[in-house]
């Protein structure tokens, strides 16, 4: 008596990039990017100005903001990646 074959993994299946997804979220992260940092830019110079901050606070302010818009886009893009995969298995 022969043993049956064992049934192929799926881990074994090929992965092809899906380029409309991949498109489509790195044309959303284009857009986003560009308001939030227009934000972070804008928000830097405009609270420096209203508190009566010195010129090296408005940089200051700017790099703070700076890394709060990249957490921003760093959560953007993983969630984006959650609903549009950039992979499919054949």
């Amino acid at each position: 008596m022969s043993t049956p074959e064992p049934s192929t993994p799926t881990s074994s299946r090929r992965k092809r990039i899906n380029w409309l997804h991949v498109s489509t979220v790195i044309s959303a992260v284009i857009l986003i990017a560009a308001e939030v940092f227009g934000g972070t830019f804008a928000a830097g110079w405009a609270f420096a100005i209203l508190f009566g901050l010195g010129h090296y606070a408005h940089w200051v302010l700017q790099a703070i903001f700076f890394a709060f818009g990249m957490v921003v886009m760093a959560a953007f893009l993983r969630s984006a990646r959650r609903i549009e995969p950039f992979t499919t298995q054949d």
